[in-house]
């Protein structure tokens, strides 16, 4: 072959290699510009998965929207609560007279724990048990003496509840005379607070001196024998017997301790608060108490505050703040440990929405959806600072005039995830 074609057979080859060459590279800086996945949307924290409802399907799902309001609102702290036994709650009896312990005729006696009625016998005291007394033959023979101890009895009894009365009756004067001071700026808080205090203690001994002399008004003496009939000792109030100290078949002295009543129908929470932010606290107000998890207060209940002796720690430098709230279906146990939101006095403006507005994904993030109108909803994220009765107070969230939707938010919630 001459040496001319040779030559040009070899350029062609030559040619073709770098053609394929090119190709090559061309082809994949083409397969390298060209992105696995293409996403339109960047999704941002305030547009996350907006969509769209049909008209029929919002009529359905029964939507109701509301602005989000700035107004000025309570603030509240929070501090732990010890739940505690009100003054009076727990009524000791002792036996009236001596002698011998029997289970009450209509059933037995009642355990620690069980739960009793006021007027429920729960001992039957009796002078002798199988052909032993308790009373000597002298005591015996001696009848008026017995009867003349009896007596003396009853009417020492009887002269306590009129001095309790009399001492209850000068405490409410000095109630009424301190909280009159108190509302013309002639006097203090802190002597409206003792003479509360002493009142309610005046209350409580009277009603104390009260069942005292009902149970000796109920001791009756036989004369042929020269002892007394035998004596039903009964409940003093409904509670639970929080001790049983004596037994059946148990001989006991004047005065021994039989059982303990303790009334849970109302019970005190005590909330130690700094004596640096006590000023701050608006003690006229009510507290609103809740379990240690529930941290927003969503499930909180109102207590009443009240008056009690008062009380305070140095160690911890704090004084000790008291409120009332009802226990009738034994939520609390005494020394039971809870939330405590005090009221503060200052008032400040705060971002305010229906706490039916506030839905919860599955982490415990809280969220609301926004209306965009025309059917278009968008989820938005929410920090709830606290909740007062149907109402959530926002640290953070859509700014005031914002609609967002309050009734159908939960089925918005099983659209948006739940629907395919």
């Amino acid at each position: 072959m001459p040496c001319r074609q040779i030559c040009a057979a070899q350029s062609v080859v030559l040619l073709a290699f770098f053609l394929a060459g090119c190709d090559r590279h061309t082809a994949a800086a083409a397969k390298k510009a060209e992105p696995p996945a293409t996403v339109p949307n960047v999704p941002k924290e305030d547009q996350l998965n907006t969509f769209t409802l049909t008209p029929e399907a919002e009529t359905r799902l029964g939507i109701v929207t509301v602005a989000v309001e700035k107004r000025p609102t309570v603030r509240m702290r929070t501090y732990g609560g010890e739940v505690v036994l009100p003054t009076g709650a727990s009524l000791v009896v002792t036996a009236p007279l001596a002698g011998f312990l029997k289970s009450p005729s209509t059933g037995g006696i009642p355990k620690t724990g069980a739960a009793v009625k006021k007027g429920q016998p729960i001992y039957e005291l009796v002078p002798g048990l199988d052909g032993k007394s308790i009373l000597s033959p002298a005591e015996k023979l001696n009848v008026a003496i017995a009867r003349a101890n009896l007596a003396q009895s009853q009417n020492d009894a009887d002269a306590q509840v009129q001095q309790t009365d009399e001492q209850m009756k000068a405490a409410k004067i000095e109630l009424d005379r301190a909280d009159m001071l108190e509302r013309t700026s002639s006097g203090t808080r802190r002597a409206a607070d003792q003479a509360r205090a002493a009142y309610v203690i005046a209350e409580k001994a009277y009603k104390a001196a009260v069942l005292r002399k009902d149970l000796w008004d109920k001791v009756q003496f036989d004369e042929e024998a020269g002892e007394f009939k035998p004596l039903v000792i009964e409940a003093p109030q409904s509670g639970i017997i929080r001790g049983e100290h004596a037994a059946a078949n148990e001989g006991v002295a004047p005065g021994a301790l039989l059982f303990e009543v303790m009334n849970l129908s109302t019970v005190w929470v005590k909330v130690p608060v700094y004596v640096g932010e006590l000023r701050e606290i608006a003690e006229d107000q009510p507290a609103r108490l809740s379990d240690l998890e529930d941290r927003l207060g969503k499930a909180a209940i109102e207590a009443r505050p009240v008056s009690a002796p008062p009380t305070a720690l140095a160690v911890s430098s704090t004084a000790d703040l008291y409120y009332e709230t009802d226990n009738t279906d034994g939520r609390f146990r005494p020394g039971q440990k809870v939330n405590a939101s005090l009221p503060l006095h200052e008032e400040r403006e705060g971002l305010v929405i229906p706490w039916s507005a506030v839905v919860f994904d599955i982490n415990g993030g809280t969220w609301v959806y926004q209306s965009l109108g025309k059917q278009k909803y968008t989820r938005r994220r929410v920090q709830v600072k606290y909740v007062v009765d149907s109402t959530a107070v926002l640290a953070g969230g859509p700014g005031a005039g914002v609609t967002i939707v309050t009734e159908g938010a939960a089925e918005l919630f099983g659209t948006e995830f739940f629907t395919k």
